[in-house]
């Protein structure tokens, strides 16, 4: 297959990369043992006087010991290989032991959004038959709501002040007292704290013989048709993005590195980018359970040094964008790759020259494990690019729908259709789910995305948006990112999304929403006026919606599906009051 693109791979970043036969654990095994007196996770939740801090470290050493501890006591409530064990907590030290004590012994993790409603966890639970779940101890009332209609027989309690030491235990569970969120959960009945089960039990879990083709992960997605459904990602889909995400970070010195842990772990992107990359380069990575406190992120970056942000753009608008901020010393960032949404180009710019870093867009989706694209680091990143594919994976433009004979025609260079995309990271397909896997990952193993794209002569690929969120207006197909570039681009704006909401003659109209900077005024026409000094007629928003702030995902995506569906609420309602 032709591969232009690796004739812009930056040096030091190879077209095809060796991948060891092993497990996540024993890719990570050399962190471990190399690095032993290393830290290796840092969740600080308070800085004090005279340097003191509020929070937990601990090193590679102590990591294992409870990781392996953890997995003993798994193993002996009857966890076996293949069997299924949610987590459900924020990002925290619990989290990151109950993922590697998990899939230690070949069981499969099922990723659980700590935000979800007990109906949202009814729904994951049940479809992925887990029996075991580790939760964030002020998550258990809603679990108890929903706990008889699932299969769950082993909770595992990790409390925010688990590993540390007095008094600061104990002040951090008067704080949370005081906020009302602190839940004390009784021990028994299958239900068990973290902490005690690693003082009941050795640092000697089974062997297990892991396959690399075993399945070690559920990651619940919308996927390409929108339908929930679990994404299996194998230890090999795993094993692969993590050695190509580090291939592409072409500086990085192991032990050395220290990564901002900000993007939630149960998120595939966080998951892999922070938390397991960050161990693979034996780095110290700050376990942040809070990524919406700006402030304190970056006074972490400032105080601690650290080196990688994996984040979204929303993270890197809320930085440059802070009052503060140039309070703080940022310039110890060096790399940075942005995903889950487009990312501004103003928003990119702004953020390299207050850090001095870099500051790149990549792409990925959940059944990919996830990154399959990025801008090189220090090569040529080009604007509005999610760059060049990364090392073994093969990616080309594909007609939006098949031909007569049932198959996708490959578009030549520079026309809009389907990205397709095959690697290594590839899922194996969706649990439970033969006919939809079949809809979206073919038979040569190609992956469609659901994403409309097209790809320069150099090999750099341009998302033009999602198939479901193109708006059609008079017939004129709309997409709302190249309008959303324009907006950010406005000095007075903050946040923007664009979609199409109904309209009784053209179809679908084009709709703003906004958020503007603090202490900024503006009216619905100076906005319109921007747009149409910079777009074409029909692509200017004909509606303008000043709000506070935008519905986001834990991750910090923006939903737009939620703004298109309070207006179809809004028009339900005004039907039905005509008649």
């Amino acid at each position: 297959m032709d591969k232009p693109w690796l004739k812009n791979y930056e040096q030091g970043v190879p077209a095809s990369l060796s991948y060891p036969e092993t497990s996540i654990w024993g890719l990570l095994a050399p962190s471990f043992r190399e690095y032993a007196g290393n830290k290796a996770l840092t969740m600080t939740l308070r800085y004090l006087p005279l340097g003191l801090k509020i929070g937990v470290s601990m090193t590679y050493r102590q990591l294992e010991d409870r990781v392996n501890r953890l997995a003993t006591a798994l193993a002996g409530m009857g966890v076996k290989k293949g069997d299924r064990v949610a987590i459900q907590t924020p990002n925290s030290p619990g989290g990151v032991i109950g993922f590697l004590a998990a899939t230690r012994i070949g069981a499969i993790v099922v990723n659980t959004n700590p935000i979800y409603t007990p109906r949202e966890m009814r729904h994951q639970f049940q479809d992925s038959g887990a029996e075991t779940i580790i939760i964030w101890n002020e998550l258990y009332p809603k679990l108890q709501e929903i706990y008889d209609e699932t299969n769950i027989k082993n909770v595992v309690v990790y409390n925010l002040n688990d590993f540390m030491g007095w008094p600061f235990a104990g002040l951090v569970k008067s704080a949370r007292e005081k906020e009302g969120g602190w839940v004390d959960v009784p021990e028994g009945n299958g239900v068990y704290q973290m902490t005690s089960l690693m003082a009941s039990n050795p640092p000697h879990p089974p062997e297990v013989t892991i396959d690399p083709n075993d399945v070690a992960l559920f990651q619940y997605t919308g996927g390409t048709t929108g339908v929930p459904k679990a994404a299996m990602l194998s230890h090999r889909n795993l094993v692969a993005n993590i050695l190509q995400c580090q291939a592409w970070l072409t500086d990085l010195t192991p032990g050395q590195e220290k990564f901002m842990g900000a993007i939630p772990f149960f998120h595939v992107f966080g998951m892999t980018v922070a938390m397991l990359l960050g161990l693979k380069s034996a780095g110290e990575v700050f376990v942040v359970p809070n990524p919406r406190d700006i402030s304190f992120v970056m006074e972490q970056i400032s105080r601690e040094g650290c080196t990688v942000y994996p984040g979204v753009p929303a993270m890197y608008i809320g930085i440059i964008n802070h009052p503060d901020v140039g309070k703080y010393n940022l310039h110890s960032i060096k790399a940075c790759i942005s995903g889950a949404a487009p990312l501004p180009v103003e928003v990119q710019k702004r953020f390299e020259e207050l850090t001095g870093g870099h500051l790149r867009e990549g792409y990925g989706l959940t059944e990919a494990a996830p990154v399959t694209h990025a801008n090189p680091i220090r090569g040529e990143s080009r604007a509005g690019s999610i760059g060049l594919p990364f090392p073994d994976v093969e990616a080309r433009i594909v007609s939006l729908e098949p031909d007569a004979e049932g198959k996708r025609q490959v578009l030549p260079v520079g026309e809009a259709g389907e990205l397709a995309i095959r690697g290594p990271q590839v899922m194996v397909g969706y649990w439970n789910k033969p006919e939809e896997t079949k809809v979206t990952k073919d038979e040569e193993g190609w992956l469609y995305t659901g994403d409309i794209a097209k790809m320069d002569e150099d090999g750099y690929f341009y998302i033009v948006d999602r198939k479901k969120d193109l708006i059609i207006a008079s017939g004129y197909n709309i997409v709302p990112r190249e309008v959303e570039e324009v907006l950010f681009e406005h000095p007075k704006v903050l946040e923007a999304v664009v979609a199409g909401v109904p309209h009784e003659k053209r179809g679908e109209t084009v709709k703003a929403y906004v958020v503007l900077k603090e202490g900024e005024q503006a009216t619905a026409e100076e906005i319109i006026e921007f747009c149409k000094q910079n777009l074409a007629p029909y692509k200017v928003p004909k509606l303008v919606e000043f709000r506070s702030e935008l519905p986001k995902s834990m991750v910090g995506k923006f939903l737009r599906r939620v703004l298109v569906e309070e207006e179809k609420q809004k028009l339900a309602a005004r039907q039905q009051a005509e008649e």
